[in-house]
């Protein structure tokens, strides 16, 4: 977050009073992480998600207390607890195939769509062959923009074992785009 120390605690007292501006200002500036983190780990429907965690985080905001790193971490928690228990529930029922017809109706450049797609099914097929962890790592450092202190509080991971995952997921990438020769 950007707030600073003094500024996040009246953002905090004001979330915790129901003030729109400040819920806003949250929203605003953790929206946008919460929503690549969940994409990035396979949320179905990542904005809808990002919202059920946004609700979640409402209701829970008068149980908060610390700093802005801290809150930062504990809505990342909130967010990784939805995406599993979203997990959870879809491996329960069928899914089914959405057809979109504004996307069938756009136009554009064929050929450039065609090639941004093929970049984008590489590198998440590179990235779909690292571990389970260090995917979540990856997503909640590079993405997320989270610290390790912060990952690892979302992960429930000592700090060490997050840096160790990181390095590793990092150097198998780059041995993954470069066997399969990956062009970014």
């Amino acid at each position: 977050m950007a707030f600073g120390e003094e500024a996040f605690e009246s953002v905090l007292e004001a979330c915790k009073a129901g003030a729109e501006w400040a819920w806003a200002a949250v929203y605003r500036d953790l929206a946008g992480p919460v929503t690549g983190y969940l994409a990035s780990r396979g949320s179905a429907e990542p904005e809808d998600t990002t919202s059920e965690v946004f609700l979640k985080v409402a209701r829970n905001v008068s149980n908060f207390t610390g700093d802005e790193s801290s809150f930062r971490s504990w809505v990342f928690v909130i967010a990784h607890r939805t995406l599993l228990d979203e997990r959870r529930n879809r491996g329960r029922r069928p899914s089914t195939a959405e057809f979109r017809a504004e996307t069938a109706a756009e136009g554009g450049n064929v050929e450039s769509e065609a090639m941004d797609q093929l970049v984008t099914d590489e590198l998440q097929a590179a990235f779909d062959q690292l571990t389970e962890s260090q995917r979540d790592v990856l997503a909640l450092r590079m993405i997320a923009g989270l610290t390790v202190e912060q990952t690892a509080q979302v992960l429930g991971k000592r700090e060490g074992a997050v840096k160790a995952l990181q390095r590793r997921a990092l150097a198998a990438l780059k041995q993954i785009i470069d066997l399969e020769g990956v062009t970014l």
